[in-house]
């Protein structure tokens, strides 16, 4: 047996061969996926302390995290408001006060006067002196020589009922097994040569076991070398995978699209407007991907108003010109009639069959569309995730659009493949728009081309974005009126009151009966998500008619709805709103003739991130930079959305702080994949929870 296989034979046991690993324990360390003793080492830290030298009291900061050592000079137990075990100790140079809340009389006979102590805390502001709250501490012995800790202390997330000092012991353990067999090193070493980066074992070694003259800043950075280069490992492992997905999803064949473009041309005849050249460079791009036998796998991205749409549809007419059928998935039911409208309005003069499909539709409308589609009489379906379900069959499915792509997971997405024809994969062009920044498209979407529509379309005006204080909103009330008495249109988003939608939407109510009793002959319109779809679908159509002046709302018209004649839009407490939100928001308007102006109401004092997402919003309209503050502001699980942030919950890599490493890990992986094949899988599995993993990779 190699050395290299002896190493994974010991460390890929389980962890219940470890001393102190009992049947107990090891269902907690399962919780945390530790499940072998090589877990424990790919367990890392989230931050780190410095308990290797003793912090006179007087020194001592505030909002520091420091080891104090003196003599208990009071304790005593104190009712002010809340029953507290106090102790003040001194060092000589100050009085640092321990207060527990939670003590038991073992505990407070232990801390007598006289005592001396060392204890580790966060020190904090306190009634008479310095405090800290529950602190970790020993009741030094007469000639106590315990000495202090060697190295910076590592914190790791735990779960309850796993303490961190039981986790170190383990962790421990398993490092003594790593030192007498040697960790494979999954990365060729010529890549790390070239990068500069140390071997594996001394970059896990040093990440649990920093040595005390390593700055804690820079371990807390996660700028240290040693983390560099697992977070360089980290970020190839999830780039392979995202690789090997879109290779096994590209073996299946996928159907040749090949059309004579006499219906594109046809389309084009009838359409009041002509795409712009970065729509038609798409377009090149789409088509090209469905001429070939390998399936599709695009991803299209396009600021608010740029014609995602009208692309979409230009695709769908290559599939049906060769006898196929279309699906567009659409996150919301408002967004699914939208598209349904679009495309009936371009497609149905063409002769074309277009379907509607959702899960609040009427028992009866469902059956019809589902007889439709099976029979191939419907050639474009719209729905939203009832698309997914398992009694919806195509007779012959070879094009899957999935708008808003990061509503939906991969998983999700793949599941379409089983609705097309035996033995091929339908072709998928998934949109967003939601700007997404390069460094994070590098990272998340590696299984997918990408196309930018980054031009908008001639006679787009700008939006005029204005942040004003709530205490204005009269002024902003009357600025409506003004408006609406020309004849324009206005939306008037509502907060977001919490977590309930419900609350939202009693909210919305309010605001639309305050705002009628204001603005008086005004017709004032209310669209919520708790409305029935037919009930939403005629508060659109009223709006889109011009019979409601003002459509108060909450953010389910974030996405989809288009109203030239809506030229001014208030969002309140736009303060607890994010940058992509707000974005998209704005996109609702600024699509006619008319300049269009966005007033954020918001309810002062503002600070911190709160300021700068309105400071960002004021200053610009382009999505791209936008979103990139977006990323740096909220990080990449929350850019994404929350059904795709598993795929970025790293370990130890931040996509924004390592950026810099993504183009190497893209060069990487290339020359991994080239001449290292038997390195992906082991380098995939020591970085990424098989439950994790994508499309079953």
């Amino acid at each position: 047996m190699s050395d290299s296989a002896a190493a994974c034979a010991t460390l890929n046991q389980s962890v219940a061969k470890l001393s102190g690993v009992g049947p107990a324990v090891e269902k907690l360390l399962a919780k945390i996926g530790i499940r072998q003793i090589i877990d424990l080492l790919f367990y890392l830290p989230m931050r780190y302390e410095d308990r290797t030298r003793i912090t006179s009291i007087g020194a001592a900061q505030v909002g520091q995290r420091v080891v104090i050592e003196g003599v208990i000079e009071l304790a005593d137990i104190v009712f002010r408001g809340r029953r507290a075990l106090i102790c003040n100790i001194s060092d000589g140079t100050g009085v640092m006060a321990l207060r527990f809340f939670y003590f038991s009389n073992a505990q407070k006979n232990n801390l007598r006067r006289g005592s001396r102590i060392r204890c580790f805390g966060e020190v904090r502001f306190g009634a008479r002196h310095k405090e800290m709250i529950h602190p970790e501490y020993r009741v030094l012995k007469d000639n106590d020589s315990q000495v202090l800790e060697k190295a910076l202390t590592p914190i790791y997330p735990v779960t309850e009922g796993l303490h961190q000092a039981r986790l170190r012991q383990f962790i421990g353990r398993a490092l003594a097994l790593m030192r007498t067999t040697q960790l494979p090193d999954w990365v060729p070493a010529e890549v790390l040569t070239e990068l500069g980066f140390p071997d594996i074992d001394q970059a896990v070694l040093m990440v649990h076991a920093p040595p005390a003259e390593i700055s804690i800043d820079q371990l807390n950075g996660g700028t240290h070398p040693c983390q560099r280069r697992l977070a360089f490992d980290e970020l190839l492992a999830h780039h392979l995978s995202l690789r090997l997905l879109r290779e096994r999803l590209q073996n299946d064949p996928g159907p040749v699209l090949r059309g004579t473009g006499q219906l594109i041309e046809r389309f084009y005849r009838h359409l009041p407007f002509e795409l712009t050249t970065a729509q038609q460079r798409v377009v090149g791009e789409i088509l090209h991907d469905m001429d070939s036998c390998r399936p599709m796998l695009r991803l299209l991205q396009g600021d608010v108003g740029s014609g995602k749409t009208v692309v979409a549809a230009v695709a769908a007419l290559r599939a049906i010109e060769c006898e196929a059928q279309v699906a567009v998935m659409a996150p919301t039911e408002l967004l699914a009639d939208q598209h349904l409208r679009s495309f009936e309005d371009w497609l149905t003069p063409l002769g074309i069959t277009v379907a509607g499909l959702t899960s609040k539709m009427p028992a009866k409308i469902q059956r019809e569309a589902l007889q439709s589609i099976k029979a191939g009489v419907a050639d474009v379906v719209i729905g939203t995730h009832a698309l997914f379900q398992e009694r919806v069959e195509f007779a012959n499915l070879a094009l899957a659009v999935v708008d808003e792509q990061h509503r939906f997971g991969v998983h999700q997405r793949l599941l379409l493949k089983a609705k097309g024809p035996a033995g091929l994969f339908p072709h998928q062009l998934v949109m967003t728009a939601t700007p997404i920044p390069r460094t994070l498209a590098m990272s998340a979407y590696a299984d997918l081309d990408c196309s930018v529509i980054d031009e908008l379309p001639p006679g787009r005006k700008p939006v005029q974005t204005v942040v004003m204080s709530e205490q204005k909103r009269e002024a902003v009330v009357a600025r409506i009126a003004a408006a609406c008495a020309k004849e324009q249109q206005a939306y008037w988003v509502c907060p977001l009151v919490g977590e309930s939608e419900v609350l939202d939407c009693e909210a919305a109510e309010v605001t639309a009966a305050n705002l009628q009793s204001e603005l008086g002959r005004l017709s004032v319109g209310l669209i919520h998500g708790q409305m029935k779809p037919a009930q939403k679908e005629r508060a659109m159509a009223d709006f889109v008619a011009g019979k409601i002046d003002l459509l108060v709302a909450t953010t389910v018209i974030e996405v989809g709805v288009d109203v030239p004649n809506a030229s001014l839009m208030v969002i309140e407490n736009a303060e607890r709103m994010g940058l992509a939100q707000l974005h998209q928001l704005r996109g609702r308007i600024g699509r006619g003739e008319r300049s269009s102006t966005c007033v954020l109401l918001y309810k002062p004092p503002i600070q911190g991130n709160a300021r700068k997402r309105l400071e960002v919003i004021r200053g610009t309209t382009d999505g791209f930079v936008i979103a990139e503050e977006d990323l740096r502001l909220r990080g990449p699980g929350e850019v994404l959305g929350t059904r795709q942030t598993g795929r970025l919950q790293m370990r130890i890599a931040e996509v924004v702080r390592d950026s810099d490493l993504l183009p190497v890990v893209q060069r990487a992986a290339e020359r991994i994949m080239r001449r290292h094949p038997s390195n992906i899988r082991p380098l995939i599995d020591r970085w990424i929870d098989a439950q994790g993993q994508y499309g079953g990779v």
